[in-house]
C-alpha cells in the first residue's frame, strides 16, 4: 500500500481520535496537502507535506509512510516527521501561553471583587433614595 486517504491516515497517525472527525476538519478546510485545500477522499503517499490547522497553530508534517490500522502512539509517529519550522512555532506557541496574562484579569463580568463592590456603592451615592435608575413620581 502506498497511497491512503488523507482522513484515514490523520486517524492512523493519531491526529484525531476518530475518522468522522478528521473529515469533519477537513472539510472546514484546516487540512492541505501539498498547499491545496483537501478533500477527505484525496490520497497522500510518502513525501506529501501535510499542512494541519490545530486551533491558533498550524503544524506542517512531511509524510514518512502510511498505514490503514491505528497502532499505538510510538508505531503512529514513525508515519510524519514535523517541520522544524513547525517546531519552532509550537515552543514558541507554547512558551507565550506560559508567560500569558493572570487569567483572573481579563474577566469582564462575574461576581464583582471588594474593590468593584465600593467602586458600585460610591458611584450610586448620587442616586440618592432611589433603588432604581427609572423616574420616580418625586421627580415629575
Amino acid at each position: 500500500m502506498d497511497r491512503l486517504r488523507i482522513d484515514k491516515w490523520l486517524w492512523a497517525a493519531r491526529f484525531f481520535k476518530t475518522r468522522s472527525l478528521a473529515s469533519e476538519e477537513i472539510a472546514k478546510n484546516r487540512v492541505q496537502v501539498n498547499g491545496d485545500v483537501a478533500k477527505a477522499s484525496r490520497e497522500v503517499k510518502a513525501g506529501d507535506t501535510v499542512a494541519l490547522r490545530m486551533g491558533p497553530l498550524t503544524r506542517t508534517l512531511t509524510v514518512r509512510g502510511v498505514s490503514a490500522q491505528r497502532g499505538p502512539a510510538p508505531v503512529a509517529q514513525l508515519l510524519y516527521e514535523e517541520t522544524p519550522e513547525s517546531v519552532a512555532a509550537q515552543a514558541q506557541a507554547r512558551e507565550l501561553r506560559r508567560m500569558g496574562t493572570e487569567p483572573g484579569l481579563s474577566l469582564e463580568q462575574g461576581r464583582p471583587t471588594k474593590r468593584d463592590r465600593r467602586q458600585i456603592d460610591n458611584a450610586s451615592e448620587g442616586w440618592g433614595d432611589r433603588w432604581s435608575a427609572s423616574l420616580d413620581d418625586r421627580d415629575r
